[in-house]
């Protein structure tokens, strides 16, 4: 069968840095067709020329069998090409039916009322549109600025179908996506499958990859690796592919001897959010937060430091009660907190590696106001070898590292304090697998070293994966506590969505879920 869109030889380069060398890919009528690799390799050039926003130095294009050059977005939608990106490129104070209409609304009749927007068929569509992506719950002239983001994400899909698209290409459609939402997203894709569009698939989440695809393609550092049926791949050929070696494990959890209590929290309370949350962590423990978006685990992590101190209840260090009402505070008594939001919340990202990584100790690199800047090389060229930081040098921006190294300057940052407490929150959300295992494996060492570590994290297959003990949490309290031989993805997921009197414990979480363990998935 013809493809709906092929590409061959496709190189592309930046300021005469290639980017892309000899890429081949394409895409057939209801196929799911994934596009895989580390982050910098290539995948977001490579979309962005199939959407028009780039044209490639070498190689062609072909729709349905048709050679074409696709000069701009406007060009792309016309041949049927639609991308839904990772930052939603929506209006939000516009309206549902704005925002999927937007620059090509049905008219009305040249002569009636002026020719201009036929406002009721706009809506009539939105409706139909909606219907099919079993979003009928969506109101067209709802504003789209209050909606939550699978609901946007649903709206900006529903834009794409609007324009006739036979491509549809997803690009990290999960990352910010609560469990449910996902699970709705890939019912969206499939039925988007059955109806004969062609999907390109981005994601670094294997599970959803192996639950949806029926082709894989893999990139590594801009070049083309190959293209398999997902029936003729486990996890490990996968990663293997994609990180050019053998991974052994993606969770290298160690066996560690769990030492004495280091952080007790009894009755601990701030709002809605945190509600009488009592726990305990010891050292060399990694001690999982699993709960769905708003469960108040951030909430609960952000009381700790400080961020938002408490309004009740007790923090003990070593025994001893503490208060803490300031980040700095908590920095000063042992713990360092890793954001979920490296970016916004984690780095400076006009500043360089060093500048970042100095941040939380200032004050120990400086004298009369004036940083000591051969102390702040030499200690960042320390952190850039001992976490394998991939770039330039302590001088290059943050901002042009990836996902998974800007996530390590962040650690390196916290690492500096030396913290006897390090909070993770989402500590491999958006990064590729080959930094997401060498995440794992820090965070397995430091455990080793005595460090108590608390990470929150969305993806079950990580909390079950590197966790010693898991504690679940929904609306704002503790709901259920696991130890790691008893967790299973079937319990987790029954006490973060069960009413929260109905799961106290291992055995009090009843029910299933659809989730699975990475290691599953194949």
């Amino acid at each position: 069968m013809m493809p709906l869109l092929s590409m061959s030889g496709i190189s592309k380069a930046f300021a005469g840095v290639p980017v892309l060398r000899d890429v081949a890919f394409e895409v057939g009528a209801g196929e799911v067709h994934a596009l895989l690799g580390e982050n910098g390799a290539g995948k977001s050039t490579l979309i962005k020329i199939m959407g028009g926003l780039h044209r490639p130095d070498q190689g062609h294009i072909e729709v349905a069998g048709q050679r074409v050059e696709i000069q701009s977005p406007k060009h792309a939608s016309d041949h049927g090409i639609a991308i839904v990106y990772q930052e939603l490129s929506l209006f939000p104070e516009l309206t549902v039916a704005e925002n999927i209409f937007l620059g090509h609304a049905p008219r009305r009749p040249s002569g009636r009322s002026w020719g201009g927007i036929d406002w009721r068929k706009m809506r009539q569509e939105s409706r139909r549109i909606l219907a099919e992506l079993d979003s009928s719950h969506l109101d067209p002239d709802t504003k789209l600025g209050t909606l939550s983001v699978a609901n946007r994400q649903r709206v900006e899909i529903a834009k794409a179908l609007s324009q006739q698209a036979r491509v549809v290409i997803m690009d990290e459609p999960t990352a910010s996506l609560a469990e449910a939402d996902v699970q709705h997203l890939l019912r969206i894709v499939r039925r988007l499958r059955e109806r004969g569009v062609g999907i390109v698939y981005v994601s670094h989440k294997l599970p959803e990859i192996f639950a949806l695809a029926d082709r894989v393609t893999v990139l590594r550092d801009g070049s083309y690796v190959g293209t398999h049926s997902i029936a003729a791949l486990n996890q490990k050929s996968l990663v293997a592919m994609m990180v050019g070696r053998d991974i052994d494990q993606l969770y290298p959890k160690q066996n560690i001897a769990i030492g004495r209590p280091v952080l007790e929290v009894t009755h601990l309370s701030r709002g809605a959010r945190v509600r009488d949350i009592s726990f305990t962590l010891h050292e060399g423990e990694i001690l999982g937060i699993a709960g769905l978006v708003g469960a108040g685990r951030s909430e609960l992590a952000q009381t700790i430091f400080g961020v938002t101190p408490a309004r009740g209840g007790e923090i003990k260090l070593d025994g001893k009660a503490v208060t803490i009402t300031s980040p700095a505070q908590a920095r000063d008594l042992g713990i360092a907190y890793v954001p979920e939001d490296r970016g916004l919340q984690g780095l400076i990202k006009m500043q360089n590696l060093a500048e970042n990584i100095v941040l939380a100790i200032l004050a120990r690199m400086s004298r009369y106001f004036m940083v000591n800047r051969r102390r702040e090389h030499s200690l960042a060229v320390d952190y850039i070898k001992s976490l394998a930081i991939r770039g330039r040098g302590p001088d290059q921006m943050v901002r042009q590292l990836s996902g998974g190294n800007q996530q390590k300057v962040v650690l390196a940052k916290w690492l500096a304090t030396t913290p006897r407490i390090l909070i993770m929150d989402e500590p491999t959300r958006g990064i590729d697998v080959g930094a997401k295992s060498e995440i794992h494996a820090l965070m397995s060492k430091l455990a080793g070293q005595g460090m108590a570590v608390l990470m929150i994290s969305s993806e079950l297959p990580e909390i079950l994966g590197m966790s010693d003990r898991i504690l679940v949490m929904k609306d704002g309290a503790m709901v259920g506590e696991f130890a790691r031989s008893e967790a299973t993805p079937e319990k987790l997921g029954a006490a973060m969505t069960a009413a929260a009197t109905g799961a106290t414990g291992a055995t009090g979480a009843t029910g299933a879920t659809a989730l699975q363990p990475a290691g599953e998935a194949a």
